[in-house]
């Protein structure tokens, strides 16, 4: 048998530390063996939990199977991994020291038969590897990571049509979790307020932000959808405290009432997630009269951020503004005539690309003029993620790409980065993919005029009055 033993002292609480650590997918944050890890059973992390590790052992890969055998909040947990070459059990003790928290880990390998004899050929590198690993782990605790920005590789690609587009796909997804910092801030007493929740991107957020901690409103447009959807909620996270708003944000009339709604909750919004949409193939008025790709996707977001931002301002530190937008906006420039798209003319892909880079436009605008007002505006790229929307919407598309296309969870993880990191809020009007600063051009042609640019918010003011009227 080898043992291992490493201590270390953060300044975070005793339950903060224990909540990250214990969640053993956050592993690959810190471990510096790990490169892959997750959670393989249902619902919160809780005795019995396993987690799936994958680690790097020289040129290939060790793959180990944790459960929790101990669980003791705030003050242990006991993690016994099984592989192929040994079994390992990991004890953590957690207790407070000079206001931050005291970490003492125990690793013991213990070998399959007939291993014994050479393990300790392995002793020395593996000793190492625990201290760089409990060494991840102070700094990943520490929180201290640097300011958003874009590696070089990125500036490059975004140079170049086809390796911008490229990072799209699952493989640009892994490519940039190979530079990522650790997210160990939680999220308790943060409120956040989600549109479009009840699948997809929307709900893959919403789990992790309850897992995070976050207190949450959810916006959906379905009331069938309210008990599934608190249901899926508490049997992921235990969490059973969700606020579920109702309101088709296509119509201005719900975004209005959903906006008088909150106000009058007056509770502080520190961030709102702007994610509810849909790509619509045919052209429908809604019962406004409006064309609804253009309602849901950019009046209505317009709108509801306008209206909520009493909630959003002026708070002890930054709050956050997140616009999911699309890689579809990509091929399109800004244009005011041709921003709704009459019967003639209309295409649901590009109605979805042009409301999108809308809304990118806008993201900027914000991020300019409420700067004062404390507030950081963001906007987000999931990528090619294989969503309930894409299925339905673009099913072509999903069958041509299908083995390159993100899950869920990895289409989210940038609005759920921009959520909850601790240096998310340091930078504002920008757009992200993969946690990174993008270039919102790929192509010169799609660079808006100036004075298209400054008509937008009248625009969109204008035709919400001929809604009014």
């Amino acid at each position: 048998m080898i043992t291992l033993h490493e201590e270390i002292v953060v300044p975070r609480s005793v339950e903060q530390c224990f909540r990250y650590v214990a969640d053993f997918r956050n592993a690959k944050e810190w471990d510096a063996t790990a490169t892959h890890a997750q959670k393989i059973t249902d619902g919160p992390v809780r005795l019995g939990s396993q987690f799936d590790l994958t680690c790097a052992v020289g040129p290939g890969s060790l793959r180990l199977v944790y459960e929790i055998e101990e669980y003791q909040p705030w003050h242990s947990v006991v993690l016994r991994g099984r592989g192929r070459y040994f079994d390992v059990k990991d004890t953590i003790v957690f207790s407070e020291r000079n206001g931050g928290t005291h970490i003492d880990y125990t690793a013991e390998f213990e070998y399959r038969p007939g291993l014994e004899k050479i393990a300790h050929r392995f002793e020395a590198p593996m000793r190492s590897m625990g201290a760089d690993s409990l060494a991840g782990l102070k700094a990943a605790l520490e929180d201290n990571n640097p300011n958003p920005g874009t590696s070089s590789d990125s500036l490059r690609a975004d140079n170049w049509v086809l390796p911008g587009v490229a990072m799209f796909s699952r493989w640009g997804y892994t490519r940039g979790a190979k530079r990522w910092k650790p997210v160990s801030r939680l999220m308790d007493g943060v409120h956040v307020v989600l549109t479009g929740a009840s699948s997809g991107l929307g709900l893959a957020t919403s789990i992790a932000l309850a897992e995070a901690g976050a207190k949450l409103t959810l916006v959906i447009r379905n009331p069938d959808g309210i008990v599934p959807l608190k249901n899926h909620i508490a049997a992921e996270t235990g969490r059973t405290d969700i606020t579920v708003e109702l309101a088709d944000l296509a119509l201005m009339s719900d975004v209005n009432a959903l906006t008088q709604r909150l106000i009058e909750r007056d509770e502080p919004i520190d961030v709102l997630i702007n994610n509810a949409g849909a790509l619509f193939n045919e052209r429908l008025l809604t019962d406004e009269g409006l064309e609804r790709s253009f309602a849901l996707l950019l009046l209505s977001p317009w709108q509801l951020t306008r209206g909520l931002k009493p909630l959003l301002a002026n708070h002890s530190t930054p709050s956050r503004i997140i616009n999911v937008i699309s890689g579809g906006m990509y091929t399109q420039r800004l244009s005011l005539k041709h921003l709704i798209m009459d019967e003639q003319s209309y295409d649901g892909p590009q109605a979805y690309a042009r409301a999108k880079r809308g809304l990118t436009v806008l993201t900027e605008l914000w991020a300019d003029a409420w700067r004062d007002d404390n507030i950081v505006v963001n906007a987000m790229h999931p990528g090619w993620a294989d969503t309930p929307g894409v299925k339905s919407a673009l099913p072509t598309f999903r069958r041509v790409t299908q083995k390159i296309l993100r899950n869920e969870q990895e289409g989210a993880d940038t609005i759920i980065w921009l959520a909850r990191a601790t240096e998310a809020d340091k930078v504002t009007g920008k757009l992200f993919l993969d946690r990174e600063i993008r270039s919102p051009y790929l192509l010169k042609k799609t660079i808006e005029r100036a004075s298209e640019r400054e008509g937008l918010e009248a625009f969109l003011s204008e035709t919400l009055e001929s809604v009014s009227n």
